[in-house]
C-alpha cells in the first residue's frame, strides 16, 4: 500500500507556518530593541513615560487575559455538542450589579491613569525649571534644521547637546512659509531621550529633551511627510559641558576662507557662481563673518564637515560620498526636484567641477 502524503504535507505546511510567524514575531521584537527604544530610556524625560508604560502595560495584559480567557471559556463551555437536544442554554437578561462592576471598574482604571498622563503631558512640552538650552527645531523635506538662538548658529540633521541640562525644543515646520501649496506636518521622535511631538507647519510646538549620559541618540520623523520621509533621520549627540562649549566656539568661528590658486579657492567660486546654473550659495549658507548668519532653504554648511551624516542624516559624510551626492543627489536621496522644487537639484557639473566643490567643502571644518 503506498503512504497517503497528505499527513507529510500538513505537517511541512505547518512548520512552514511557524517559521514564518517567528520570522515575522523577531522582526517586530527587533523594531523595539536598539538604540530607537523607549524601553531604554536615557534621561528624565524619556524616564517618567517609560514608569508610565510599564504599570499600564500591565494592566492592559491583565485586562487583555481576562476578557480573553472569559471569551475562550464560553466558547468552549457552551459550544455544541453532538447529543444536545437543540435547546439553548439558559438566557440571563441583565444584571445591573454586574453591569455596574465592568462599567465603574474601567473608569477607574482610566481615570487612575490619566493623572500621571497629563502630569506628564506637561512635563514633556512645559517650560523646565533650571537653566535651560533652547533650539529651535524647522523641519523641512526631507531633513531638520536646528538653530541656537542664544549663540546664533544654524546647523542640520545633527544636534549638539550638554548632559544633564534641559533642552527646549520650539518646533516648527517651514514648508508652509517657503511653499503655501506644500505645508506638511513632521514628527520629532528620539525615543531615548522623550516622546513624540508633531511638527505642525505655521504653528510652534514644545517639547524637552534631556541626556544624562553622553552618547549618540538616533531619531527619525515619525510622522509621513512624502517621498523620502523614510530618510528623514535625527541624531543628538550629547557631550559632557565642557566639550560643547568647545563645540559652540567652533560653530561660531566663521569659516576659512581657501588661499587664492588653490583647488579649493576654485571651489569656493564655483559655490557662488556655476556660469548660469543654480549656484550652491542660493540655498545654502557658508557664513565668513562678514555678515549676520540668516537661515536659507537648504542646510547651513559653514562647519559642513564637524558633522558624521548628512542628507537627512542617511549618508556618512565622507570625500567620496559627498562627490557623489553633488554628481547625482537623487540617485542617493530621492526627491521631487524636477516636479515641484524639493530637495537638491542635479547642477550637471563638469569633473573638473566636482574635484573643485569638492575640495572646498572639505574645508568646512572648525577643528581643521
Amino acid at each position: 500500500m503506498r503512504e497517503n502524503p497528505r499527513p507529510q504535507r500538513t505537517s511541512l505546511r505547518r512548520a512552514r507556518t511557524i517559521t514564518a510567524s517567528v520570522v515575522l514575531a523577531s522582526l517586530a521584537l527587533s523594531a523595539c530593541a536598539g538604540d530607537q527604544s523607549a524601553l531604554d530610556p536615557a534621561g528624565p524625560f524619556a524616564q517618567a513615560p517609560h514608569d508610565l508604560i510599564i504599570p499600564v502595560a500591565i494592566i492592559a495584559a491583565v485586562v487583555f487575559v481576562l476578557v480573553q480567557g472569559l471569551i475562550i471559556f464560553s466558547v468552549v463551555k457552551f459550544r455544541t455538542r453532538r447529543d444536545d437536544d437543540g435547546s439553548l442554554p439558559v438566557q440571563t437578561h441583565g444584571n445591573t450589579r454586574l453591569e455596574i462592576v465592568w462599567t465603574v471598574v474601567p473608569a477607574v482604571i482610566l481615570a487612575v491613569i490619566a493623572v500621571p498622563t497629563v502630569q506628564g503631558i506637561f512635563e514633556q512640552m512645559g517650560e523646565p525649571d533650571g537653566d535651560v538650552l533652547t533650539v529651535e527645531v524647522i523641519g523641512h523635506r526631507w531633513w531638520f534644521e536646528y538653530y541656537y538662538p542664544d549663540y546664533d548658529i544654524y546647523t542640520a540633521n545633527e544636534m549638539a547637546i550638554p548632559t544633564d541640562t534641559p533642552v527646549r525644543l520650539e518646533m516648527t515646520a517651514a514648508d508652509l512659509a517657503r511653499s503655501p501649496d506644500q505645508g506638511v506636518i513632521h514628527s520629532f521622535w528620539v525615543p531615548r531621550l522623550a516622546g513624540k511631538q508633531d511638527v505642525v507647519p505655521g504653528q510652534t510646538t514644545y517639547l524637552n529633551i534631556e541626556a544624562s549620559e553622553p552618547d549618540r541618540y538616533l531619531g527619525m520623523c515619525a510622522e509621513y511627510c512624502g517621498l523620502s520621509h523614510a530618510n528623514m533621520r535625527i541624531r543628538i549627540e550629547a557631550m559632557e559641558p565642557a566639550d560643547f562649549d568647545a563645540w559652540v566656539e567652533g560653530q561660531t568661528t566663521p569659516a576659512d576662507v581657501p588661499d587664492d590658486g588653490t583647488l579649493a579657492a576654485d571651489g569656493r567660486a564655483l559655490y557662488h557662481d556655476l556660469d548660469g546654473r543654480q549656484a550652491c550659495a542660493t540655498c545654502h549658507q557658508v557664513w565668513e563673518g562678514e555678515a549676520d548668519r540668516a537661515p536659507q532653504q537648504g542646510p547651513d554648511l559653514t562647519h559642513l564637515m564637524s558633522r558624521e551624516e548628512f542628507a537627512g542624516a542617511i549618508h556618512e559624510l565622507d570625500e567620496e560620498t559627498l562627490r557623489a551626492w553633488l554628481e547625482d543627489p537623487n540617485s542617493l536621496k530621492p526627491m521631487q526636484y524636477e516636479v515641484n522644487g524639493i530637495g537638491m537639484p542635479d547642477l550637471d557639473l563638469t569633473d573638473e567641477e566636482l574635484d573643485a566643490l569638492v575640495a572646498y567643502l572639505l574645508t568646512l571644518d572648525p577643528d581643521a
